[in-house]
């Protein structure tokens, strides 16, 4: 048999049409093998902690009911069982202020919080703090003052800085530094991030 010249046999070609035929059959019944597990598994519920507590937390205006470990973070609640993941986890030890949040207006550590103790009061996270589709005054504030490089410490940079200004406590660029010393910036950016406080304070007076 002539083949043309731009053919070449393959040398692992079988052929003999019986051996082509077994190699695909046993090609098919191992994938087979392999993929029938997957579809005959029944999907495994997950364990219910004989522990859980319900908790009822009122976030952003909305009131949430979870059953959770009483041993659960607010942040870990808001992260984890919300998908509220503004708050970030940074230390968790309270020391970084990346999981600030506004609880009753007041600026909390949502590392350290049980998520428990927060029942009945508003919880204010960076989500909720936009309104009718516009920035808060302190966000928009951070954009034009280059507040933030990475962005990771700033949703707790911000929510601080909205209490901050809510307790009177940025009449002075010092002042502004002392009452965010519990917020780290590791890039740094702390003089965008005083400027922006003292621009969104004169703007909300």
């Amino acid at each position: 048999m002539t083949f043309p010249p731009c053919y070449q046999p393959d040398d692992d070609e079988p052929d003999d049409p019986s051996r082509r035929t077994f190699m695909i059959g046993s090609a098919v019944a191992t994938a087979g093998l392999l993929i029938a597990p997957t579809l005959t598994a029944q999907p495994q519920k997950a364990a219910v902690d004989p522990h859980a507590i319900p908790v009822s937390l009122n976030v952003n205006g909305k009131l949430h009911t979870l059953k959770l470990d009483p041993r659960t973070t607010l942040l870990d609640a808001l992260r984890e069982h919300l998908d509220l993941t503004g708050a970030k986890k940074g230390c968790d030890q309270g020391a970084c202020g990346a999981c600030t949040v506004l609880a009753d207006g007041r600026r909390i550590n949502s590392c350290i919080t049980l998520a428990a103790m927060q029942q009945g009061r508003k919880i204010v996270t960076i989500e909720g703090l936009a309104a009718n589709g516009r920035l808060n005054a302190v966000q928009a504030a951070f954009i034009r003052n280059d507040g933030f490089q990475c962005g990771y410490c700033t949703s707790g940079q911000i929510c601080s800085a909205v209490a901050l200004i809510r307790e009177r406590h940025a009449n002075s660029d010092d002042e502004i530094r002392e009452w965010m010393s519990g917020n780290i910036c590791r890039c740094g950016c702390y003089v965008g991030i005083v400027a922006a406080i003292r621009e969104a304070k004169n703007a909300t007076v």
